[in-house]
């Protein structure tokens, strides 16, 4: 991934240790991605694959994912007709935006899917596979 990318301003240490930005991954590239979200062997995935080198599970409700992980990384998919404000996710006081072309990264396991009065039919996320040496490395060059 384009982890190089990410900036100090990124890296949040309140109220638990994360990573949050929209800014890393171009969005023409997500864009493609995005169009061809219903097929995962659709060229754009396969290089995808092969240039980051990236495994991932594709999740079509952010209410879906995996907590179990040890470190939660998230990209999310949010869809463009979606003009809803939320879902949000809160991390201790603080509350996360799914927002699209946003990668939101912690080890803090504790999150809570807040969802807002209207919610919308189908919220996607690509959850990453990542170890927690991976994301001490990410969070090491933004310190």
């Amino acid at each position: 991934m384009n982890w190089q990318s990410l900036k100090t301003d990124h890296y949040f240490k309140e109220p638990f240790e994360h990573v949050l930005s929209s800014t890393i991954f171009d969005i023409r590239e997500y864009d493609r991605l995005y169009e061809n979200q219903n097929n995962f062997d659709h060229e754009i995935w396969q290089k995808f694959k092969e240039r980051y080198k990236q495994t991932y599970t594709f999740v079509e409700d952010i209410t879906k994912i995996d907590l179990t992980k040890d470190v939660i990384a998230l990209w999310f998919f949010k869809e463009r007709s979606d003009q809803t404000a939320g879902p949000f996710i809160e991390i201790g006081n603080k509350q996360i935006t799914y927002n699209h072309n946003t990668f939101f990264l912690t080890k803090h396991r504790r999150l809570i899917i807040k969802e807002t009065k209207r919610k919308y039919i189908r919220r996607p996320v690509l959850q990453l596979d990542m170890t927690a040496k991976q994301f001490e490395d990410i969070i090491g060059n933004l310190k």
